[in-house]
């Protein structure tokens, strides 16, 4: 009987395979082959999400921006990506008071979670950003990976990737360019949805879904009109108010809206965060001075903070028992979001 014989050659191509296979060595960039991913229900009780008509949502452009989106080689110096900032374990914020940028240099506000972002209508906490893309393409050229000045050099480097060049080919039919690496990045962050929450199960008809006390805390929510302001399956009205966060008197450390609108009014006013897995993104509001979610619960309750601009209208003091306390707090956990986002492979 004839056995087979592998050359030396051969050998060494069963073991390159092989190597490759379990992980040991990576493949070479232009045979990358990305994960691409069936795109995710939108949520069924909110108006359709908006997507700008020349940036249309496909499973390819998605995985491609899931990459970017993950991949540290778009900042100046290469070692912070947009997952920096918005990690799962802290709600898709980064858990600190305020923003850490390129040198580990301090920024000047939070940074905001990510859940739904899709749905919004503006950006920054002071809806100075029209778009996503827009608000991405600042992101990264500001403080937050420092690209300004560097945007051919950056550009030219993920260009230079046979795997990265291939796909963008075939999504974008050209190379990189700075705008079709953020229509990539925003077609994945469209993708970044929470609609599975206790909170969602239970409104879907699962009674058993939230517990009697989360239930007891759902009513009570609606009953002090916390939902005026956390409205609706956003659990945020995509308006701006003032609740005293940073302000003494007249003055604010930030004058938030009003350096978008210049109206007086919009002094200290920031745009309504979602409560979408608020548990996990402490510490809270724009400027993270509030530790943990029970102080963040106490202040509002207690009708934020007295000044020439706060918004009455919607915030007023509220006096609950400690029960009543328990209730809200587990109401709000019921709103914990079970976070799969995951890095991809790169090319």
């Amino acid at each position: 009987m004839q056995t087979s014989r592998l050359t030396e050659p051969g050998r060494r191509a069963g073991l390159g395979l092989a190597l490759i296979l379990a992980g040991a060595i990576p493949l070479r960039s232009q045979d990358f082959q990305p994960e691409i991913l069936p795109l995710p229900k939108q949520l069924a009780t909110y108006e359709a999400m908006q997507i700008p008509a020349d940036n249309p949502l496909t499973p390819e452009k998605a995985a491609l921006g899931r990459q970017l989106f993950f991949d540290k080689r778009l900042s100046v110096d290469g070692t912070r990506s947009c997952y920096s900032c918005h990690v799962c374990e802290h709600g898709l914020t980064d858990g600190k008071p305020k923003a850490i940028g390129v040198g580990e240099k301090v920024l000047k506000r939070s940074s905001p979670t990510l859940w739904n972002v899709g749905y919004q209508k503006e950006f920054y906490w002071d809806g100075r950003s029209p778009s996503l893309e827009a608000q991405g393409a600042a992101a990264w050229r500001g403080g937050n990976m420092g690209a300004q000045g560097k945007e051919t050099e950056i550009v030219a480097k993920i260009n230079a990737i046979p795997g990265y060049k291939k796909q963008f080919q075939s999504i974008f039919k050209s190379d990189a360019t700075v705008d079709n690496i953020f229509k990539a990045i925003t077609s994945f962050e469209r993708t970044i949805i929470s609609g599975d929450t206790a909170y969602d199960r239970f409104r879907a008809g699962d009674k058993k879904a939230m517990t009697k006390e989360q239930q007891a805390g759902w009513k009570l929510f609606q009953d002090l009109k916390c939902n005026n302001c956390h409205d609706g399956v956003l659990f945020a009205d995509q308006q701006y108010h003032n609740v005293g966060v940073g302000m003494e008197g007249e003055k604010a450390d930030d004058a938030g809206r009003f350096d978008k609108t210049k109206k007086v009014e919009d002094t200290g006013a920031f745009k309504t965060p979602t409560l979408r897995d608020i548990k996990k993104s402490a510490p809270y509001f724009h400027d993270g001075s509030v530790k943990t979610l029970e102080e963040a619960l106490d202040f509002m309750l207690g009708g934020g903070k007295d000044n020439k601009y706060l918004d009455k209208k919607n915030l007023e003091k509220r006096k609950v028992t400690p029960a009543q306390r328990r209730q809200l707090l587990a109401f709000l956990d019921a709103l914990t979001v079970d976070c799969k986002l995951t890095a991809p492979r790169l090319p």
